[in-house]
């Protein structure tokens, strides 16, 4: 029977929750299960980890501190902006926005200026999750090349109609 390992995709369900109240900040319940290529930095560092050696069938829970999940909560972080900055856009407290440095989310507002939080909203905080191995199996070659899961569950790339060949780099400067 195979078993969780690097170069391996894993179908799994989970719940996850906040160890001090019990509050589900994530599951898939309800949903498809989540497939990831393991051994690729998909997921955050400890899930993998305490996953690792699970068998298709088998139902693990741990809890990860903030280093093992989304980090240390970094006040670095936490910046004022202009108001201005935001456009046509109002900004409210609790919007989650895109900007050129990533997804941040806007925790206060003022006449002039905002405050946005660049951090990830659980980061700080330990995790606990619930896991159920639903399937595993070996990853293909160009899977593991791309450095993610192909077809269902994961990545499907469009299929190139064929062209003029295209020239490839050979490191001489000249490409």
């Amino acid at each position: 029977m195979s078993e969780i390992a690097n170069n391996k995709v894993a179908t799994v369900h989970y719940t996850g929750t906040l160890p001090d109240s019990g509050e589900v900040f994530d599951s898939s319940k309800d949903r498809e299960p989540l497939v990831f290529l393991v051994g690729h930095k998909q997921m955050i560092p400890g899930f993998e980890r305490e996953l690792m050696g699970a068998k298709t069938g088998d139902k693990v829970e741990f809890t990860l501190s903030s280093e093992d999940a989304y980090g240390n909560h970094n006040p670095d972080a936490v910046q004022q902006v202009p108001t201005e900055m935001f456009g046509e856009i109002t900004p409210e407290v609790g919007m989650t926005l895109m900007s050129d440095m990533g997804p941040f989310r806007v925790t206060a507002v003022a006449e002039d200026s905002v405050t946005v939080d660049f951090n990830h909203a659980l980061a700080g905080q330990s995790l606990t999750f619930n896991v159920e191995v639903i399937d595993i199996r070996d990853a293909d070659q160009e899977e593991i090349l791309h450095g993610h899961v192909h077809g269902v569950g994961g990545v499907i790339h469009e299929q190139k109609t064929p062209k003029e060949p295209t020239k490839e780099c050979n490191d001489d400067g000249c490409c």
